[in-house]
């Protein structure tokens, strides 16, 4: 989702770090107006940087559209019920990128990196899709179809 927040009534566009506007004319709207993107997540806060990656490029594909510099966004998380700023600064910039790279290069290798089960896989819609038990590392489908004969030849005897 996108907010616009309305910035002070001023003569020019402010810049962002010297990036690029920090604000936007909306059409039948009064005034300059600063894109705040948010991510709105069921659950908790997660260790590590994915949601704040994940907001960052949501953040850099709105700059490329609308021609402005987005300073901060946000995460609300249901679980807490908390709202958080993110600063878009250029550490997470930077890993955004560098994670958008790597995503081109897969998709022209035409590689899909093998899943690798963890806690938080519980809770993903995509699970039954994915399926990271049975097609993660060290996995081929022989051996997946062979421990699951197994099990069923050790409960019917």
């Amino acid at each position: 989702m996108v907010e616009f927040h309305r910035l002070p009534n001023l003569e020019e566009v402010p810049l962002g770090r010297g990036k690029g506007p920090i604000g936007v004319r909306l059409e039948d709207a009064l005034g300059l107006w600063r894109p705040v993107p948010v991510e709105y997540k069921r659950g908790q806060p997660k260790l590590g940087l994915c949601d704040e990656v994940q907001l960052c490029a949501q953040a850099l594909c709105l700059e490329e559209m609308l021609d402005v510099f987005i300073l901060a966004g946000a995460m609300f998380y249901g679980k807490p019920r908390r709202r958080y700023d993110v600063t878009l600064d250029d550490s997470l910039r930077t890993e955004t990128e560098r994670l958008a790279a790597r995503l081109h290069q897969l998709t022209r290798a035409g590689k899909t990196p093998p899943p690798r089960y963890e806690k938080k896989c519980r809770n993903c819609s995509l699970l039954s899709f994915c399926l990271p038990k049975a097609t993660g590392r060290r996995r081929s489908v022989g051996r997946y179809l062979d421990e699951v004969f197994a099990e069923v030849e050790k409960e019917t005897t």
